[in-house]
């Protein structure tokens, strides 16, 4: 496995959400882009490693008020936000990658959307590859974030997300 592009050490829960509030203001930035070819972000990590923070965090910060909770038994949360069509998914319960081609989930998958899915590598080989990848890693404090782009659209989303990314507000 290659370097990550970008590691950050979030030594406290702020700093896990300044990096979802960064997400989202790189979401905004790349908001015809992703009209265009849509975008899908994979988030990695144990259970508590922080990946519903950072898409709470995220959804927050571009403005959504209402109970904003993880699609762990649901499978799926969907948000608008202004012209941001947003799709939370959790596979953490799937058993089998192919419960992914029978959910119908692939649809969501298209030029328009943004699809951030939790446990992906639970549906295996079926899930259309992330651009953007964020593995979490718990530490003794705190948790670490390696972020890879692996897409045309994932380094779009990685050079906007470093533009948001301030070393006071995450560590980097």
């Amino acid at each position: 496995m290659t370097e990550p592009k970008l590691v950050l050490q979030l030594h406290q829960e702020a700093q896990t959400i300044a990096l979802g509030a960064a997400l989202a203001e790189a979401l905004r930035a790349m908001s015809e882009a992703i009209d265009a070819k849509g975008l899908a972000i994979g988030l990695a990590g144990d259970l508590g490693s922080g990946k519903t923070t950072i898409v709470r965090a995220l959804l927050r910060h571009l403005g959504v008020s209402g109970p904003v909770k993880s699609p762990t038994f649901a499978l799926l949360e969907p948000y608008d936000v202004s012209r941001l069509h947003l799709y939370h998914f959790d596979f953490y319960r799937f058993k089998n990658p192919r419960e992914f081609v029978e959910s119908g989930f692939s649809e969501f998958f298209r030029p328009g959307n943004v699809c951030l899915v939790e446990w992906p590598e639970r549906a295996g080989e079926y899930l259309p590859p992330a651009d953007l990848n964020i593995r979490l890693k718990l530490l003794e404090v705190g948790r670490s974030a390696a972020i890879d782009a692996d897409t045309e659209m994932g380094e779009q989303c990685l050079h906007q997300l470093r533009t948001y990314l301030t070393p006071a507000r995450v560590g980097a």
